[in-house]
């Protein structure tokens, strides 16, 4: 039986197994590859805070993911088929480790990011967009 996630490290396991399938991936391995040069070493902690703050309630995250993403696409365009992959890969790599209630909640908040993220991505191309 698999465990939930539960602590800091089975986040950082996690996260580590998703961005390694993430920069491998034909559909989206390009933003973390070509399109910016995605310094794991420092991205990787930044990531292991949020999700921290996400499933745990931990207040310990600083930024601005909407941003990040906004800027990104704009290098870039991000569609609904790159938000899908992610998912796909996101879920598949929390059921890979875990199973239970955190694990659940780490699929369902991926999800409503994604959607979140999409909405604020179609804003930002309108020229009268305030960040």
């Amino acid at each position: 039986m698999k465990k939930d996630i539960t602590t800091i490290e089975d986040i950082q396991l996690l996260v580590d197994t998703f961005y390694t399938k993430a920069k491998a991936d034909e559909t989206i391995g390009h933003f973390f590859n070509e399109v910016i040069e995605l310094d794991l070493e420092e991205h990787l902690p930044k990531i292991y805070r949020f999700w921290e703050s996400i499933l745990f309630g931990k207040a310990n995250y600083r930024g601005n993911p909407m941003l990040k993403h906004i800027d990104l696409h704009q290098k870039s365009a991000m569609t609904v088929e790159h938000f899908d992959k992610w998912i796909t890969l996101w879920e598949a790599t929390t059921d890979e480790y875990f199973e239970g209630t955190k694990a659940t909640e780490a699929k369902t908040k991926a999800k409503t990011m994604k959607e979140l993220m999409l909405y604020k991505i179609k804003q930002s191309e309108n020229p009268n967009f305030i960040q």
